[in-house]
């Protein structure tokens, strides 16, 4: 199509992204946000498949080992507060790409650490900028891709974190077995390369150049889309024929906690928290639990890689689903099978394939329900503050990360069996399930500027 032959009139950049749907572009960001996401997952993850070692070479207890999960949650919910701001004020692709490159930085100081505190300290700092990432990634998922597909790419996006989760299993059960932890540490330095790579290949978002009157970069993103895509936009992308959506009169981090925000920011909070509280209490204890069990070390993991992989399909899975059926009701279906989904997992006994069996629809439930989450999330906040909701919900719920492993570690150190811990672990899904029922049906169907009228009231 010729510059002559293409719309002079006005356009929104959802109507731009929109007309030529998915495409090679949207592909290219899938992998490369994506790849930034999977790092993310084997960082956090590793800890699971090394932490029996670490705990040796450093000599501590129980509940110390379950704290080695905690330290880098406790950093990355810090840095998730501050990823809301910085992204929102700074650009999305500036912050993603400075957090990338620190959080493998200060992964190398863990390969050498000579005790368990210099391991904790550096854990914790480099969770800091892990945490700076996370909240980005679902952000730049909903600002890049058409709104049919949206909640398709936010949720089988999320399962890069899961991909990272069966990489860190892969690593830790083959690497700690020929050669050593310290290993496993130095593959978790190779954001440090991957930084510049996303760098160079990542746009900045349209949607958020514009509402900060950045027109020219606006227009710069939408031209390389559509070069990269292959398919002409239908439009004249001159950045004056950009129609900015409404922009609220406040924009700072608090807003997502007033007027008609607080409510949907509460449920979200707290669904996140219960899915994370029981996610991670799951991933942190369950290759110890297996080999407590009796398990051989490589049956052990290879029951916790095996309930990864499922969340996979999982996340495939729940983005079409909440396409048909509504993010609410998703949401409620998601964590109401989680809690058949734990009970059957505590009961599981005898049979390997049995247990195994559990463990693949436990992995596959969990997952399902928490990334149902994930569309609500960036959809509920307009672009000048998208990110600070987002980052918001992503830090408080992440927190659960910072105590699940170290209430199930003092459980288990007090004597508690297997059917016991993942039983209780159905209650924070029951509590999920009430706190669905507040939310509001959704932005099904909305594009990223429909959301901006109906968020600032316009």
């Amino acid at each position: 199509m010729s510059a002559a032959a293409k719309s002079p009139g006005k356009f929104t950049i959802s109507q731009a992204i929109d007309s030529i749907g998915v495409n090679k572009f949207t592909i290219s960001i899938f992998f490369l946000v994506g790849i930034a996401m999977m790092f993310d997952g084997y960082d956090y993850m590793i800890i699971s498949y090394t932490n029996t070692q670490i705990a040796l070479e450093f000599g501590v207890d129980d509940i110390a080992k379950g704290a080695l999960s905690s330290w880098s949650t406790i950093g990355i919910v810090v840095g998730s507060f501050a990823a809301g701001p910085l992204s929102d004020g700074f650009g999305r692709r500036k912050i993603l790409t400075i957090g990338t490159f620190m959080y493998g930085l200060f992964t190398i100081p863990c390969i050498f650490a000579p005790n368990y505190l210099i391991f904790s300290v550096f854990r914790v700092i480099a969770g800091l900028f892990l945490g700076v990432c996370t909240p980005i990634v679902t952000t730049l998922f909903t600002e890049f891709t058409p709104t049919k597909q949206r909640s398709f790419f936010i949720t089988f996006g999320m399962a890069w974190m899961i991909v990272g989760w069966v990489m860190s299993a892969l690593v830790g059960t083959i690497v700690v077995q020929l050669w050593s932890w310290h290993v496993c540490y130095a593959i978790g330095a190779l954001p440090v390369l991957y930084a510049f790579v996303f760098h160079k290949f990542t746009p900045e978002s349209a949607h958020w150049a514009a509402v900060h009157g950045k027109l020219g970069v606006a227009e710069k993103t939408l031209r390389t889309i559509e070069k990269r895509a292959g398919k002409e936009i239908p439009y004249d992308l001159q950045g004056s024929n950009i129609i900015v959506p409404p922009v609220a009169a406040k924009a700072s981090p608090a807003e997502v906690w007033k007027g008609k925000y607080l409510r949907t920011t509460f449920a979200l909070v707290v669904l996140y928290f219960a899915g994370n509280f029981t996610i991670y209490g799951v991933n942190a204890w369950l290759p110890s639990i297996m080999l407590a069990r009796g398990y051989e070390i490589t049956s052990a993991y290879l029951l916790a890689m095996a309930q990864n992989a499922a969340a996979v399909i999982a996340n495939c899975t729940t983005g079409f689903v909440s396409e048909a059926i509504g993010r609410k009701r998703n949401i409620i279906l998601g964590y109401a099978v989680s809690i058949l989904s734990c009970f059957l997992a505590a009961f599981a006994t005898g049979s390997f394939w049995l247990v195994l069996g559990s463990l693949i629809f436990l992995g596959f439930a969990l997952n399902y329900a928490i990334t149902a989450v994930q569309p609500m999330m960036s959809e509920s906040y307009p672009t000048e503050f998208r990110n600070s909701g987002v980052a918001t919900i992503v830090a408080l719920g992440k927190s659960a990360g910072i105590f699940s492993p170290i209430v199930l570690g003092a459980l288990i150190g007090m004597g508690f069996d297997f059917t016991v811990l993942f039983s209780l672990l159905a209650i924070p899904m029951l509590v999920g399930v009430l706190a669905g029922l507040l939310l509001p049906k959704g932005a099904k169907g909305m594009n990223i500027d429909d959301i901006a009228e109906e968020t600032t009231g316009n």
